[in-house]
């Protein structure tokens, strides 16, 4: 079976970007005959909130965008992600992090990675704030990716080591959406093309796993209007046909006309720049 998703951070309401990511990746998938589903990223509890998950399922319903099964929330995945966690740690990938500066991203090899295991036991012993890290392996990830073409990258150099777990206990971003991408059956993904570098590391997450990946379809980002809400677009009056037919206009879906959702679904299939 065929499915896509789109996933959002239900940390404000929807930009035009997110928007126009969410028309694509809905009409990629209808277009091809695929099932998709909508994921809300609500991991952290100081940026996420209920209130915005409502409005953003509200905008995107306003707009036409239907989905299949029942809303994924990854807060109700937490036991998956130890559990993959649990799986790295036995083939002798993750090692304690205890550098404050690398709390919210990645870091380069360094200090916590050499450190002895004896010490760093000792440090965890004596009550020390620390997250978890995966020892990235050398080498590149090459896949084909259905806007960009063929991808090498190499996520050592990139990425670095990634958080798997910070020492809030939060879960690391790359490790739940290679988990969620994977787990759900997912097998296209359309998104924003600042997630390039991150698609790589998550595919060798999920090689690490065992985990089958998504095709990957990166988008060019809307810098121009990303900063346009569309809930303030609604308040606006404008409606959802014209909203639709500029954004899909953009990438050539459609001729930038008003348009119902569905009438546009035809035009979607071949979907590249």
């Amino acid at each position: 079976m065929t499915r896509g998703r789109f996933a959002t951070t239900p940390s404000g309401d929807l930009n035009l970007g997110d928007t126009r990511t969410a028309i694509l990746a809905w009409l990629h998938a209808r277009a091809v005959g695929a099932k998709i589903l909508l994921r809300l990223d609500n991991l952290d509890p100081e940026r996420c909130h209920q209130h915005y998950e409502f409005r953003q399922i509200e905008d995107l319903a306003w707009l036409g965008l239907t989905w299949d099964g029942e809303i994924v929330r990854q807060s109700q995945h937490i036991g998956v992600y130890t559990d993959a966690v649990q799986r790295l740690r036995e083939q002798g990938l993750v090692y304690p992090c205890f550098c404050p500066h690398g709390e919210r991203g990645s870091a380069y090899p360094g200090t916590c990675r050499a450190l002895p295991p004896a010490r760093a036991m000792e440090r965890i012993a004596r009550g020390d704030h620390h997250g978890l890290r995966l020892a990235v392996p050398a080498g590149s990830e090459r896949f084909h990716d259905f806007v960009h073409g063929d991808v090498t990258i190499d996520v050592a150099r990139s990425a670095g080591d990634l958080v798997l777990l910070h020492s809030t206990g939060a879960i690391g971003y790359d490790l739940a959406c290679a988990v969620d991408d994977a787990l759900p059956g997912v097998t296209h993904v359309v998104r924003g093309d600042d997630r390039l570098a991150s698609a790589a590391a998550q595919r060798m997450i999920m090689h690490l796993l065992e985990l089958e990946p998504p095709d990957y379809g990166h988008v060019p980002q809307l810098f121009d209007e990303s900063s346009v809400l569309l809930r303030d677009q609604r308040e606006l009056g404008v409606s959802p046909e014209e909203l639709v037919g500029r954004l899909a206009g953009m990438f050539s879906i459609g001729d930038g006309s008003p348009s119902g959702i569905e009438d546009l679904v035809p035009f979607a299939a071949g979907l590249a720049v």
